[in-house]
């Protein structure tokens, strides 16, 4: 079996370590792959450091002819048997080169919870034979998909994973330490891109009303600029909120600073899983979160964690009040979680995806 995974992403997001995680436990199936990304994009930097099999592009524009008459060309001198398809830019380069005749059979991954574009190219783009499957990453993006999907038999839900061993919930003090913080400090935290789709204008509000019931919180926002920052700060600096809410930016140190977390506050409108929840859950951190998307594949409601209507400040505040409040339940919710994130380990997440590859290689050969 030979496998190619296309990516066009230039930056490192949830996206990109799903790859990685899907590439490191298909080579423990000695499984043949390759990935093909960006000229220096964070996935070659990734690829370079880990010695991984790798050809690079020049992205340009994301029509650009080039990359198709390339990618074709890959398909057909490495012989590869499935092309997974990991963004919307590798797809519409795929399809341009399905359309100058690469029988190459591809599987693409959805991951946005928004409906497909209302036009020919993308009704096209869909529904292409050489498409075979698309793996949607929650059961609420393959429902949003659905309509546009002429042959439904294609459609399949393969969450995505974590690695939970990487979580270790005994080592604390980390973050407080940097911080300089005292221990009666709580600290409620998102870790997210501050970008439009996070909706930390909700977080922000949220902030105020429990700010105002429990004096010692500190809220962090945790994730690089996605667009939004200058917004967010000046909206925080309208709220009187700027010594409350801190920015720390983007870290690679999630799983050490995790633990010293009180409540984790996620804020989004659209998500299509939420992944940062898994690994939220996995180190034993409450989480009161917006019913968008596929959270709620993940999160409970009072079963492993408390959600709110997206855009409801102040039943997030509410939940916020009673993870703080009420130990005995916030406990509850704690193990919980930590049992059922064992469904969404990087290994299940592999071994459903090479379940799909080995079917599309054998509608290939009946």
């Amino acid at each position: 079996m030979k496998i190619l995974h296309f990516s066009s992403a230039t930056t490192w997001r949830g996206g990109e370590q799903q790859i990685a995680y899907l590439v490191e436990e298909l080579h423990k199936e000695e499984i043949q792959q390759w990935i093909y990304c960006p000229q220096n994009s964070a996935l070659a930097d990734y690829c370079l450091f880990h010695n991984l099999p790798h050809f690079t592009y020049s992205k340009v524009f994301s029509t650009n002819p080039f990359v198709a008459f390339q990618f074709k060309n890959l398909c057909k001198q490495l012989e590869i048997n499935v092309v997974h398809l990991h963004d919307s830019h590798s797809h519409t380069f795929a399809y341009m080169s399905a359309l100058l005749g690469n029988p190459t059979p591809l599987v693409l991954s959805r991951r946005v919870d928004f409906p497909v574009q209302d036009n020919w190219l993308s009704k096209k783009k869909y529904n292409h034979p050489a498409i075979r499957k698309i793996l949607s990453v929650s059961q609420a993006v393959q429902d949003i998909l659905a309509p546009a999907i002429v042959d439904k038999s294609k459609l399949a839900v393969v969450h995505s994973g974590i690695d939970i061993s990487k979580f270790d919930t005994t080592k604390k003090g980390v973050l407080r330490k940097e911080l300089n913080l005292p221990p009666s400090t709580k600290i409620i935290a998102n870790i997210a891109a501050i970008a439009p789709h996070k909706d930390y204008y909700t977080f922000v509000d949220a902030a105020a009303i429990i700010k105002r019931r429990h004096p010692d919180v500190l809220f962090l926002i945790i994730g690089g600029d996605g667009g939004e920052q200058t917004n967010i700060e000046a909206y925080i600096q309208s709220k009187k909120l700027a010594k409350d809410i801190l920015f720390l930016g983007f870290r690679k140190d999630i799983p050490l600073i995790l633990s010293d977390i009180e409540v984790f506050l996620c804020t989004s409108k659209e998500e299509g899983l939420g992944t940062t929840l898994l690994d939220v859950l996995a180190c034993g951190v409450p989480i009161v979160a917006t019913k968008a998307g596929g959270i709620p594949e993940i999160i409970q409601h009072q079963k492993n964690g408390l959600l709110a209507p997206v855009g409801d400040a102040q039943k997030l505040a509410n939940g916020v009040s009673t993870i703080l409040c009420e130990t005995n339940l916030t406990q509850a919710y704690v193990a919980q979680g930590k049992e059922m994130v064992r469904a969404f380990s990087k290994e299940k997440t592999a071994q459903k995806t090479l379940a799909v590859y080995k079917e599309v290689i054998g509608e290939n050969n009946p």
